[in-house]
């Protein structure tokens, strides 16, 4: 899902979640959303939108998912962004409302292909490539290295 405003505020974002929950998913007891970490991605920004028993409703109808701080590559929206970016926005377009018809457009191309991202990042891939984020196990117990061992 795509949306296209001229800022990237709070009250954007909740009236964003709003359409989300009452307009694309009206039917849905749980909605599973994965998203960043961006600042405006709060419960706070629904209570600067609404009322406190509106926002507490549909801050209740979500599971939120929050992709890593320091991954953005792994982040599949991202990767969904970037592909926008290469097939929709690489040129010059004039307005906002040439902008929102195109995105709307290339949007409901990809949904009507059922596009996918062919995702190869193993595992494995990621205790090679993310080392550092691991905890290491500390040499002065042999319980843990044991253990360690044993899981890996």
């Amino acid at each position: 899902m795509v949306e296209v405003t001229t800022t990237k505020t709070k009250v954007d974002w909740a009236h964003f979640i709003k359409k989300i929950s009452d307009e694309m998913f009206p039917q849905a007891d749980r909605i599973t959303l994965v998203m960043d970490n961006f600042k405006t991605h709060t419960p706070g920004a629904l209570y600067e939108a609404f009322e406190p028993e509106e926002a507490k409703r549909i801050w209740e109808r979500f599971d939120f998912v929050f992709t890593p701080k320091h991954g953005i590559w792994l982040n599949m929206a991202e990767i969904e962004l970037h592909v926008l970016n290469r097939q929709c926005l690489n040129r010059h377009i004039s307005t906002l409302e040439e902008i929102k018809k195109e995105v709307a457009l290339w949007q409901a191309h990809r949904n009507n292909k059922n596009s996918t991202i062919n995702w190869q990042f193993t595992n494995k891939d990621a205790r090679i490539k993310l080392k550092r984020l691991y905890p290491s196990i500390n040499n002065a117990n042999p319980e843990l290295k044991t253990l360690n061992s044993m899981l890996i």
